[in-house]
Parts: structure tokens; sequence; C-alpha cells
């Protein structure tokens, strides 16, 4: 993780430990009147540096602003889409797939990004995006076509689970180069672990499709 988004969540706990310490004390301030000399801050330094002590509002300023970005809401608009149709591909292996560890493993994707697309969906209600700041959209790596879905569709057995596998890993490996971009060109700290997270999970997964195949 970058060494400005590292410190942003250092000084972030240690700020809302200090509101929730503040609250705790506010009720005692009768019985101690004396003064405390003000809560601090210890903020980490970079490599070779000191870290620094500071007050509440020192350290809120220093916190970076990791304000949504074009990259950030492209990354989530976009892989929203891609997530739909890997859900899309899933739903299919049920009814036609030979292989029990292509069944499971399309529960296994099916169970993991449903609930990514709900967080993406409610980052985007948290961090609406200005219309007239879209950028220009560029296919998407890894999508399958209308034509390639349709074979899938239509396939029966190991004939099928050839295809999901292989239409499933390009997929994938298009998910993991959207989050290398995101990673590289967003400013948001949510979507840099949603970002990281796809990387983790759908690289896994890659490895365990191509020895399945």
């Amino acid at each position: 993780m970058p060494i400005h988004r590292r410190l942003a969540q250092t000084l972030a706990a240690a700020l809302l430990a200090l509101a929730l310490a503040g609250c705790e004390e506010s009720g005692d301030r009768a019985a101690d009147p004396e003064p405390t000399g003000g809560a601090r801050v210890i903020a980490p330094g970079k490599p070779g540096e000191k870290s620094r002590t500071l007050t509440p509002g020192e350290a809120a300023k220093e916190l970076p602003d990791d304000s949504p970005n074009a990259a950030d809401h492209q990354y989530v608009r976009r892989m929203i889409e891609h997530h739909r149709q890997a859900l899309t591909m899933t739903a299919l292996a049920p009814g036609r797939a030979a292989s029990t560890q292509v069944k499971r493993l399309a529960e296994r994707i099916a169970a993991a990004q449903k609930p990514e697309i709900g967080a993406m969906e409610g980052w985007q209600s948290a961090h609406p995006a200005d219309p007239g700041a879209a950028g220009h959209d560029h296919a998407m790596p890894g999508m399958a076509t209308a034509e390639q879905l349709g074979r899938l569709k239509a396939a029966r057995g190991a004939e099928f689970d050839r295809q999901f596998l292989a239409l499933m890993i390009a997929h994938h490996e298009g998910a993991v180069t959207m989050a290398g971009e995101a990673l590289s060109g967003g400013n948001n700290v949510a979507v840099e672990e949603m970002a990281t997270d796809v990387v983790a999970q759908q690289t896994a997964e890659i490895s365990r499709m191509r020895a399945m195949g």
C-alpha cells in the first residue's frame, strides 16, 4: 500500500480513538478539573524519519485527500458490468457442466462476485459521479462476445466445461488488468482495497482453472 495511504489510515484510526476517548472523558471532567495537556496523535514518519506528535487538529490537516477521481469511478462502473457477465456464465453451469469441479467453481465465483457487485453499487451511491466528468470508455478486457456466450449456452457436458474454463480464464485475466489500472490511476482508498481483493482472488482462481483444463 502506498505510504501516504498507510499514513492516512493510521491517522484516521487515531482520530477515531480520540473521539471515542473524548466521549468517555466528558462525563468525568467535573470530578477531575486538572488539565491533561490535551490529546496527542503519534504520526509515523516515512522510512528513515522519526515519528511526530501532533494535535488532533494537526493530524486531521495531514490526512491526504482520497477523493475519488475519474479512474476510480470508471473502474467501479465497468467492473460491475464485468462481474454481471461472470454471473451470466456461472448461471449456465448447473444444468450444462459435466465436471463437478466446474460446477463448484461456478458456485464459488457467483458467491464471491454477487456481494462485490453490491459493495460497488453501494460505493457508487456514496460517491455519485459528475456526469460531465465521464471519461472515454474503451472495450473491457476479457469480456465474452455475444457469439461466445451463444456457443456456451448451446454447449453441454465436456464441451461446456472446456468453453467455460477458457472464457472464464480470459474474463478473470481481464478483471486483473482492470484492477491494475485502478491501482495505478485511482485515488480512493476503498476502490484500492476492492481492486486489491480482485487481483488476489482472481489470480488464484486463474491458477486453479488452468490446472482443471
